[in-house]
């Protein structure tokens, strides 16, 4: 199977429900279907290599992305909010290429050489002309590459992931059913078109056959009121957004009576916002689900009635999973493995290994799988007795204090079950006498006072003592790129500024 196949399924066998706009008068598969190809003529004709978007939502990521796979060239959605100098030398990595560009951006790239520059409204214009002949998707190549997404860059350049059509097919068949969604289903998306969120929602709900509602960018207000005017039943959402949009419904009081499910992801959930997503909307099911840009999206889901489960239980090791990812999908295969890549049991940390069809594991140029095809993730984690999955972060963010490996994620998840505390960030900073110390940034929650002795004492209780932050900054939010992905490395920087004249104050 490929992505060529997806849209030509739906146009074939969902051509008369609405796949994209307002329930009556959108856009039906069918129509997607014929738009799609003429994307594909369009995009053949042009120069390039590469069909490349640098854009905000709108339905040109759709049809660029199912044109591109029809034309039989790689899809590269970058991000348009980077500098000029790092747009220009990634979109140089792909050249030649034709770039479809939003509004602004194509003036941020003149002069790089390779490029062929299509404005968003010609390329849709394109798409809408019925004379342009139409170029079907069937004949792509299971093999050929699908997409290539830069790796957002948090602790170090970006990295070209190659996905493949198999490998985004197989995450679609391995897990979700053909025109599986109901007539009245509708989901909204607002995540960046660069993010693997978005290349998975295109294809799930075009597979599925569930209505797309846009927001071009992420607006808590907006988002909630789109849901109750265009009755929407399923979300996804980053961990940064589902609080503020807890926070838009508690203060408008309407609800949100269409929703149906909203999935989380894309980075660590405080489990406090979990369990206030849970009596704020408790008729709603929520989903965590944990991936990778390499794996192709989802490889791990903790379900609706996990979640309930989970939430009123008593016993500690069934309420801790709401901090869980789930267990992992059918087709993947997970383990838990020490630095020497030995196998470890229920409840050991280490790194997280993932094989399976949908696993790309591969760069530009490379590929980063072992000889039996597993995929060390650089994320750390453990599994639990039943097999529930616990990420820890990323491997690269582990602090190093007097030669002890000290997780951030452990005290991050301390930090935050403080009332006062909505979200926090540990990071290690250089210190002469330990290597490293601990220090955390703080947001309170909304109307919350607390002093800073009060936290460490609150984490030096449930942690040994050299797991608690020698200083806390409190402040009005963390660096977080669109994504929802902290950017350590951006915090690392600030906090050594802020606390660079400090010593070591503990043994």
């Amino acid at each position: 199977m490929h992505v060529g196949m997806v849209f030509e399924m739906a146009a074939d066998g969902l051509a008369d429900r609405v796949g994209l706009g307002p329930a009556d008068g959108g856009v039906t598969f069918g129509e997607l279907g014929h738009r799609a190809r003429r994307a594909a003529t369009f995009l053949t004709e042009r120069s390039g290599e590469h069909v490349v978007l640098v854009d905000e939502n709108s339905p040109a990521v759709s049809l660029a992305f199912f044109g591109a796979a029809a034309a039989g060239k790689p899809f590269v959605p970058l991000n348009y909010r980077l500098a000029d100098d790092r747009l220009r030398a990634i979109v140089t990595q792909v050249a030649p290429a034709v770039v479809i560009v939003g509004r602004g951006v194509g003036a941020r790239l003149a002069g790089v050489k390779g490029l062929d520059l299509v404005e968003r409204g010609e390329f849709l214009a394109a798409t809408e002309d019925e004379s342009v002949e139409e170029r079907d998707g069937w004949g792509c190549d299971p093999e050929d590459v699908a997409v290539l997404l830069f790796t957002s860059g948090t602790t170090g350049d970006p990295k070209a992931a190659v996905l493949r059509h198999r490998n985004l097919a197989s995450y679609l068949v391995s897990s979700l059913e053909f025109g599986g969604a109901g007539e009245d289903e509708a989901a909204i998306v607002s995540v960046p078109p660069y993010h693997i969120a978005a290349i998975a929602s295109v294809l799930s709900t075009t597979y599925t056959g569930r209505r797309v509602v846009l927001l071009e960018s992420f607006d808590p207000e907006r988002w909630v009121r789109t849901v109750q005017e265009q009755a929407v039943t399923h979300a996804m959402v980053v961990p940064t957004m589902l609080g503020r949009i807890l926070d838009v419904v508690e203060a408008d009081g309407r609800g949100l009576g269409s929703l149906r499910a909203v999935s989380y992801g894309g980075g660590p959930m405080p489990q406090p916002t979990v369990e206030r997503a849970l009596r704020v909307l408790p008729g709603i099911d929520l989903v965590n689900a944990y991936g990778l840009t390499e794996t192709s999206s989802t490889i791990s889901l903790l379900g609706p009635e996990d979640h309930r489960g989970a939430f009123a239980s008593d016993d500690p090791a069934v309420r801790a999973r709401l901090g869980s990812v789930g267990r992992p999908l059918p087709g993947i295969e997970l383990t838990i493995r020490d630095p020497e890549g030995r196998p470890l049991g229920a409840g050991q940390r280490g790194e997280i290994w993932v094989r399976g069809e949908q696993v790309s594991g591969e760069y530009s140029g490379r590929s980063m799988l072992d000889a039996e095809g597993w995929f060390a993730t650089r994320d750390a984690g453990h599994l639990d007795a039943e097999g529930y999955l616990f990420v820890h972060g990323r491997l690269d963010d582990v602090i190093v204090r007097g030669g002890e490996n000290l997780s951030p994620g452990e005290i991050e998840s301390v930090l935050v079950e403080h009332p006062a505390v909505e979200v926090a960030a540990v990071v290690g900073i250089p210190d002469e006498a330990w290597g490293e110390r601990v220090v955390a940034s703080v947001v309170l929650s909304p109307g919350a006072r607390v002093e800073e002795d009060e936290l460490r004492a609150h984490v030096r209780d449930r942690l040994r003592s050299a797991r608690t932050p020698e200083r806390i900054k409190f402040a009005d939010e963390l660096p977080f790129n669109e994504a929802g992905k902290l950017l350590r490395r951006v915090l690392r920087d600030e906090l050594a500024a802020e606390f660079a004249t400090e010593g070591s104050t503990r043994g």
